[in-house]
């Protein structure tokens, strides 16, 4: 793994943990932007393509863009009927005014300039058009701060923090509803409506800690120590968990719908 911020090398399991999971908080958003049936709609950060099927299913045209080859690739093979390209949030390779609306799955966190993320995503978008985007609201749960000590274990705290600012820089700031509804105004769209949904994922512990490797902290510390240190520190955490939780998991999450309008 070349740039550990990189998803490529963890995509084949993103789609095999995740996507299921992040298919819920999807949907939601599909249905909370009435996406329906003519709609043009930009999926961007797509992945494997897990929010651009929702938006498909309901009938919409969809095209899904994410800088990740490697999820694109699994996402061709796993939802082969979808039309996934390359490109970036910041500087979008399709027409001004061309889609009805633009979502994201989870990736407001993301955007190293969310700013010019929300600029372009208004360029590309018709008048009238909408955002929509999901963000995590909760804070670490008992299995996070498990493996948070764990890995601050091997890892100083002080070289962990920069490492993930860096993966996921407004993962904290968009934790809240006020600060969702403030950038999406100041980037200039209206009618702002954000909704709180709660989730029960259940996860099998080995299934569990496989997933913990696409998380930024994962893919960090994979690198830091490098393959053969890894598959000895992932032996100790399948050891505490379970040592200190019931097999299976279950994960609640917290996620905000943010949807907004283009005036």
């Amino acid at each position: 793994m070349d740039d550990w911020r990189s998803y490529d090398d963890v995509a084949e399991t993103y789609e095999r943990v995740h996507a299921s999971r992040f298919a819920e908080p999807a949907r939601d958003l599909v249905a909370a932007t009435a996406i329906g049936a003519g709609d043009r709609v930009l999926d961007v950060g797509t992945g494997t393509g897990v929010a651009a099927e929702a938006a498909a299913e309901a009938g919409a045209t969809v095209v899904g863009i994410d800088e990740s080859l490697g999820m694109l690739t699994v996402g061709h093979r796993v939802r082969p009927k979808l039309r996934l390209a390359g490109g970036t949030a910041i500087d979008m390779p399709v027409r001004t005014g061309s889609f009805d609306v633009v979502m994201g799955n989870f990736v407001l966190a993301h955007f190293t300039k969310y700013q010019t993320a929300l600029f372009e995503a208004a360029r590309v978008l018709r008048s009238g058009g909408k955002v929509a985007y999901t963000a995590w609201s909760d804070g670490p749960d008992a299995y996070q701060q498990a493996y948070r000590e764990l890995i601050e274990g091997v890892v100083p705290r002080e070289m962990l923090a920069p490492a993930y600012a860096q993966a996921a820089p407004w993962h904290e700031k968009f934790r809240t509803r006020g600060a969702i509804e403030e950038v999406l105004i100041d980037a200039g769209f209206r009618q702002v409506r954000t909704e709180l949904h709660h989730y029960r994922w259940t996860y099998s512990q080995a299934e569990y800690i496989d997933g913990l490797e696409t998380w930024a902290t994962g893919r960090f510390v994979r690198q830091m120590l490098g393959e053969s240190g890894w598959a000895s520190f992932m032996d100790r955490v399948r050891s505490t968990f379970a040592a200190q939780f019931a097999d299976p998991l279950n994960d609640f999450r917290d996620v905000w719908t943010a949807v907004a309008v283009k005036e």
